[in-house]
């Protein structure tokens, strides 16, 4: 996702000294949250624009409200845990969810099974949502709900879009928490695999997490073309085979850049763009 910047310039023009100061806040925020590592007060100071002991005291009121967090020995700075939880909380709530579940029950209607959206969040991958398929054997999770990123498919694919450090900032250094036989619990096994994520654009999950259980993911992109979420499809073995969800990309990707077009930025006063039927089966998309 992509949010209009706050013009630092307009913030003393028209406007009183508590909404200035409300606009400056969101501004260290944002530019935290945009930002492709975490900075440093120097940078933030650089960036913003504001005087280096303003953008201090703004830092130290976004941490007691938990909207930032910083690390101790690096010295730099991270969305925290609240703004987190507010930005799925955000998209949770979207009035463009109608939509994005719309395209999600026409990508189950095309392939046959269960279809997810997922975000990152700290450690884990979110369910924002899920349409499951019709089949009578099928695996039952709420939306909402919450798996690892080391043995999933989505989750592999959003740690593959990071930061080497930042991985490793997410997951610590090993060993990673085991839940079948074909896990991969050492981070440097997972670098490997996630270079080919990388390379490939696509997460696989076959019984990593959960045994007789097999997974594709694919990106969903933001205007900067980075990493945002994850279009996921899950079926149990042996109905669902890799190679048999290899399949289904074409279908997948376009689902995903339909998806994507659900969670750009809607400016002030203007209506979201009315619910509209996407051709999955588009090759200019999917190509």
């Amino acid at each position: 996702m992509e949010f209009r910047s706050v013009k630092l310039a307009q913030m003393s023009t028209g406007a009183d000294n508590r909404e200035s100061a409300t606009l400056r806040a969101f501004a260290v925020l944002e530019h935290i949250a945009a930002a492709e590592e975490p900075p440093t007060l120097e940078e933030l100071t650089r960036a913003i624009g504001l005087p280096k002991p303003t953008i201090f005291r703004i830092l130290r009121l976004l941490m007691r409200g938990g909207l930032v967090q910083r690390e101790v020995h690096e010295k730099r700075y991270l969305v925290g845990e609240r703004a987190s939880a507010l930005a799925l909380d955000v998209q949770m709530q979207s009035p463009r969810r109608r939509e994005r579940r719309a395209i999600l029950s026409r990508l189950v209607e095309a392939i046959g099974e269960t279809c997810n959206f997922t975000m990152l969040d700290g450690t884990d991958v979110v369910y924002l949502e899920r349409v499951e398929t019709s089949a009578n054997v099928r695996l039952h999770m709420k939306t909402g709900s919450r798996v690892p990123l080391h043995c999933t498919a989505s989750g592999k694919l959003l740690l593959s879009d990071l930061p080497l450090a930042q991985i490793r900032r997410l997951l610590g250094p090993g060993p990673l928490a085991r839940y079948t036989q074909r896990t991969i619990v050492s981070m440097s096994a997972l670098e490997r695999e996630l270079y080919k994520i990388r390379a490939s654009g696509v997460g696989t999950d076959n019984g990593e997490y959960l045994v007789d259980s097999v997974c594709l993911a694919v990106p969903v992109r933001d205007q900067r073309a980075r990493i945002c979420a994850a279009v996921a499809v899950h079926g149990p073995a042996p109905r669902m085979t890799l190679k048999k969800g290899y399949g289904f990309l074409p279908a997948m990707k376009n689902a995903a850049a339909a998806i994507a077009a659900t969670l750009t930025s809607v400016g002030a006063g203007n209506a979201p763009t009315p619910l509209r039927r996407v051709d999955l089966n588009r090759k200019d998309i999917a190509a």
